[in-house]
């Protein structure tokens, strides 16, 4: 069902005196077709869970830190509970792309204050509306930071 799951794609930070640059080299937009931006108004704040039978979905952390959760769906009416959930931390001073495939529901936590993310897709609005399943937040419950 799913492409191999959700998968990393890291990036970089080349810094010198005139500045920094951020880069995502491996990531090559293939089949975009729209892009959108989100933020909370607070750091700690849960949106999950998201997912879609066709869509491929991208995320970039623009600024700030987000805690993500990725998960395959078994059962699209009744999703069962103990799924593996894959996680992933993503920060703007570590720039990388989350690849979410379809089959895959997804969420994250905003980790500061800041946070703001950018989704790039491979479906139209309208194509994504037609694709939407949603879980409550709490469905697959990742969201507790634990401290080392």
């Amino acid at each position: 069902m799913a492409d191999n799951g959700p998968k990393l794609i890291e990036g970089g930070l080349a810094v010198d005196d005139r500045g920094e640059v951020g880069f995502v080299n491996g990531f090559d937009f293939p089949g975009i077709k729209r892009f959108y931006t989100v933020a909370n108004h607070r750091a700690g704040f849960v949106r999950a869970w998201h997912a879609h039978k066709l869509e491929h979905k991208y995320a970039l952390v623009v600024t700030g830190a987000a805690l993500f959760g990725a998960v395959e769906v078994d059962d699209w009416e009744k999703p069962s509970k103990g799924s593996d959930v894959a996680r992933f931390t993503l920060s703007a001073a570590k720039p990388s792309v989350l690849y979410i495939p379809r089959g895959y529901a997804h969420g994250y936590m905003t980790l500061t204050a800041d946070t703001k993310l950018m989704f790039f897709s491979t479906s139209t609005l309208q194509e994504s509306a037609d694709d939407d399943f949603r879980y409550e937040a709490r469905h697959w419950d990742i969201w507790e930071v634990v401290e080392r």
